[in-house]
């Protein structure tokens, strides 16, 4: 003990060892000693010196300390002290701090432009390759892990994280292979420690940081070896860490979403016929399941391939086998209902499945109906009813489709007195005793409305019988009906939401809601009211209804026109006292609540009152809603004439865009012709090709008979006696030579009729540059009308070209065929034969005039080129003339526009100066009159 005096604590006589003597005699004495008392003092001064001597201790010390691990597990203090100085001898965090007596020493050696913390990561990874090196020595980490001292677990693991951070691939793959793992890893979640649950928590996002499969194809493999949903805590731990690796990690949702894993999370829902047993442990897995589902629809970015691939590969079936079982505990329902909702939110497909589901009962009743039941009937729990309405929301969400097959249920031609509907369920809820029902029913019927002015306009036919003997009202009116009655605040709130999706832009409900005489003053009767606070809230909504009365009114009603409306407001309201009355509702705390997120959650039946969709129609029409009311008679006329005049403009842009895509659609069919033309043309040049070959071979052969009639000549003048053997060999050849001569005639005769056709293309070449010169004066916009005419003339060329290329050629072939004459004529003179030389004369005589005729067809085609070049001329001018008529409108319609945007900010100066006129007037004293500010108006 003098010695751990002597290096701890007070001054020693005599010099003092350096660091790496006392960092030796530490270690000898951890390896020698016997008692665990000095064992662990010496590990405690390792410890305080790592820092300091981090290169010492880590060369000397480091096998020394797995020893202690491996021996000295009983003493939690001494592992402790162990796994502390092997954490700091592999962290690279901080930089090695140097030995005062060695500095002189080591300056001398240093390398000036080394940097230090390059040095200490090197350092760092070096000891993590030592210490790795024996995979057992990780193995040994995974077991202390599992001891709860916090002095052994905590730092177990920080120094697995650090060790995964330097080396992260080779320790993968050890703690991959050792038994059980990844589950210690992921007991390490379950501690109540906060600091050892968060740091495991990062152990494992280090782990699985660049070996995703270890967190998805590992993880999924264990959930399906311990049972899915009916295994234990194991499977719990692996849904857990599953949920914090995905939440707001879009790496790894991609990664989730692309790897086909969705798929193999559909075992995981096949809970079987039997659902009467339900374990504590099989409710939490299964609620965690539902949340991984929930998690990868609602990844950003994802949503639409997710809830397409969970159709495709069934999922979406086995939750809604889930939602239509029986025995399912309603948590476990509730949660399934909200998954199904997301599965299906603004996905065609999926509500196009979802609304054929069918319950298994007799007779099957629709999935939504079964639901619609639920929500509509008050014994059931009250998030189970939140639930099925969000369900509902998200079947009608941008699903014009299904609107029309809700409303339709109500409508007179489609009720069916034998069976239960969801109109039927909506309208039952909407008109029954409980105020809760009320409200679901009616944001369900208003989601039913929702952007769809044609369901709008449907819903106005639906008559309700309230009472045997009495006429039916619509269904419009029975709302207002149960708002003149005073009901409960929820009541009246939800009826007001659905009055004014209802009405929204849509003129004709408006009238339907004006038409009746006590609506408009029973709406002033509650806004000009002084009521509690409780009642502030029906007030703006009872204002904002009003509002869209005005806003979109088509003034089809005398007595209820906009002016006449907005008089009334000034009357007996006031128009600051009708503002100020509209703006309750955003004020509102519940409706900031409502405005964050689509789901329905309220913490008690009583503040469920605003709908997310409602929230954003009212943060649309509560300014123009106040700026309808304040603007005059003289404003609106002007408005309306800027808008008569915009609607001028878009009529004239509409009929140039339809005249543009009209020319596109031609231009378009003349690319296709000159793409056939173009194949023609080619197959032409194909055939001229083999002609060419043709030609070369009989002029090969031509020269081969020239050679012999040349020897035969030679031949006849040598010698009498040999000749009737000439005289038979000149007859053979003039017979091959008149075979040659026919052969020519039948390719002049192809020749000519390849010319016809091509003269028949160069037609219709003219007649389609006629046709498109004709188009090009049609429309303002012949840019590339004029391209593909440009292409047609090139064409032309072309075809003149060859034309005048194919006259060469049979210039050349008569001029062979002259010699061929001259030849068989000489041939013919020493054959004493007249009659062949005739016939030969005359072929060329017949040959001289089909030329004279190619002549004149040729100078006919190029006349015919002159004129459509000229017809070319005057498209391209004409085009010119539509160009600058073009730019003029469109710089015609900027001008309007600009003027518009002049008129409006006149319309906000004058806002703004009416608002600083009335403050004056209320520091005057004069606010208090607010039933008389006409006045100050018109001032």
């Amino acid at each position: 003990m003098n010695f751990f005096r002597g290096v701890m604590g007070g001054q020693p006589a005599g010099p003092q060892p350096s660091g790496a003597e006392t960092i030796q005699k530490l270690c000898d004495r951890v390896a020698s000693s016997t008692l665990l008392e000095d064992r662990r003092d010496a590990v405690r001064a390792l410890k305080s010196l790592s820092k300091k001597y981090r290169l010492e201790v880590g060369t000397q010390a480091m096998n020394h300390l797995v020893q202690i691990l491996q021996t000295d597990r009983s003493d939690s203090e001494i592992i402790g002290y162990a796994l502390d100085t092997l954490f700091n001898i592999i962290c690279n965090d901080e930089e090695e701090e140097q030995d005062p007596a060695s500095m002189g020493k080591q300056k001398a050696v240093a390398v000036p432009d080394e940097n230090p913390q390059k040095q200490a990561d090197d350092l760092g990874v070096q000891f993590t390759d030592k210490f790795i090196q024996e995979p057992e020595n990780i193995t040994l980490l995974l077991t202390l892990l599992e001891e709860f001292d916090f002095h052994v677990r905590w730092p177990g693991v920080k120094l697995l994280t650090i060790l995964l951070k330097n080396q992260c691939v080779q320790v993968q793959g050890i703690i991959l292979v050792s038994p059980m793992g990844v589950s210690r890893l992921m007991d390490l979640l379950a501690d109540s420690r906060e600091v050892i649950r968060n740091d495991g928590l990062l152990l494992l996002q280090q782990l699985t940081k660049s070996n995703a499969a270890i967190q998805k194809i590992r993880l999924l493999d264990i959930i399906t070896e311990e049972g899915s949903s009916d295994g234990g805590i194991v499977v719990e731990d692996c849904l857990i860490l599953l949920l914090n690796l995905l939440r707001n990690n879009s790496s790894n949702q991609n990664f989730f979403k692309e790897g086909s894993y969705i798929q193999r999370m559909k075992p995981w829902f096949e809970v079987g016929d039997d659902n009467s047993g339900w374990s504590a442990q099989k409710v939490t897995n299964l609620h965690l399941m539902l949340q991984l589902v929930t998690s990868d629809v609602n990844s950003p970015g994802a949503t639409a391939s997710c809830q397409k691939s969970m159709y495709q590969c069934g999922l979406l079936q086995q939750l809604c086998t889930i939602l239509m079982a029986t025995g399912v505990p309603a948590d476990i329902l509730t949660e399934t209902i909200n998954t199904v909702s997301e599965v299906i939110r603004g996905s065609q497909i999926n509500q196009d499945y979802f609304a054929s589901v069918n319950a298994p009962s007799n007779p099957p009743r629709p999935a939504i109906v079964v639901l619609l039941m639920s929500m509509v009937n008050e014994r059931q729990p009250f998030v189970l009813r939140c639930a099925v309405l969000y369900c509902f929301q998200c079947f009608l969400y941008r699903n014009q489709k299904g609107q029309g097959e809700i409303v339709a249920t109500l409508l007179p031609s489609t009720i069916d007195a034998n069976s239960i509907s969801a109109g039927q369920l909506l309208c039952g809820g909407l008109f029954s005793a409980d105020s809760l029902s009320n409200w679901c029913a009616a944001v369900a019927l208003a989601h039913a409305l929702q952007d769809n002015l044609t369901q709008k306009e449907q819903l106005l036919r639906v008559q309700l019988a309230t009472s045997l003997g009495k006429p039916p009202v619509s269904l419009l009116q029975q709302c207002t009906n149960i708002l003149s009655q005073g009901s409960k605040v929820q009541t009246r709130v939800g009826l007001l939401m659905l009055l004014c999706t209802w009405i929204s832009n849509c003129p004709i409900a408006v009238t339907h809601f004006l038409h009746n005489q006590e609506n408009v003053p029973f709406l002033t009767g509650q806004i000009s009211e002084n009521l509690g606070e409780d009642e502030r809230l029906v007030q703006g909504l009872c204002a904002l209804l009003l509002g869209i009365c005005i806003y979109h009114n088509d003034n089809s009603l005398e007595n209820y026109t906009k002016e006449k409306l907005k008089q009334l407001i000034e009357k007996r309201i006031g128009k600051e006292n009708f503002v100020e009355k509209l703006s309750f509702i955003t004020k509102h705390e519940l409706y900031s609540r409502a405005a964050q997120k689509p789901q329905p959650v309220f913490p008690s039946p009583e503040q469920m009152l605003f709908d997310h969709e409602f929230t954003k129609l009212v943060k649309d029409l509560e300014g123009v809603i106040t700026k309808a009311v304040h603007k005059s008679s003289e404003e609106e006329k002007k408005e309306e004439e800027v808008k008569k005049t915009l609607e001028q403009h878009d009529s004239i842009v509409t009929q140039y865009k339809d005249l543009i895509r009209e020319q596109d659609s031609q231009l378009q069919e003349l690319k296709e012709q000159v793409t056939s033309m173009s194949s023609q043309k080619e197959l032409m040049q194909n055939t001229l090709t083999q002609q060419l070959a043709q030609i070369q071979q009989h002029k090969d052969q031509y020269n081969i008979l020239k050679l012999k009639l040349g020897k035969d000549s030679q031949g006849q003048a040598s010698g009498q006696a040999d000749g009737s053997q000439v005289n038979g060999l000149q007859e053979e050849e003039v017979a091959q030579l008149r075979e040659e001569v026919e052969d020519l005639r039948r390719l002049q005769a192809l020749l000519h009729t390849q010319l016809g056709e091509k003269d028949t293309i160069i037609a219709t070449l003219q007649s389609e540059s006629a046709q498109a010169a004709g188009d090009a004066t049609g429309g303002p916009d012949n840019t590339e009308l004029i391209q593909e005419l440009e292409d047609l003339r090139s064409q032309i060329q072309s075809q003149r070209a060859e034309i005048s290329q194919l006259q060469t050629e049979r210039t050349d072939l008569l001029r062979r065929a002259e010699a061929k004459s001259s030849e068989v004529s000489v041939a013919g003179e020493s054959a004493e034969d007249p009659a062949l030389v005739a016939d030969l004369e005359g072929r060329l005589a017949a040959q001289t005039l089909e030329t004279d005729r190619l002549k004149e067809e040729v100078r006919g085609l190029t006349e015919s080129r002159a004129g459509v070049e000229q017809q070319l001329a005057s498209a391209t001018s004409t085009a010119a003339i539509l160009q600058a008529e073009k730019a003029k409108l469109q710089g015609e319609v900027q001008e309007s526009k600009k003027e518009q945007d002049d008129l409006l900010m006149l319309l906000a100066d004058q806002d703004q100066k009416i608002h600083s006129l009335k403050q004056r007037l209320k520091g005057l004293g004069e606010a208090v009159r607010k039933h008389t500010p006409t006045w100050g108006c018109n001032h």
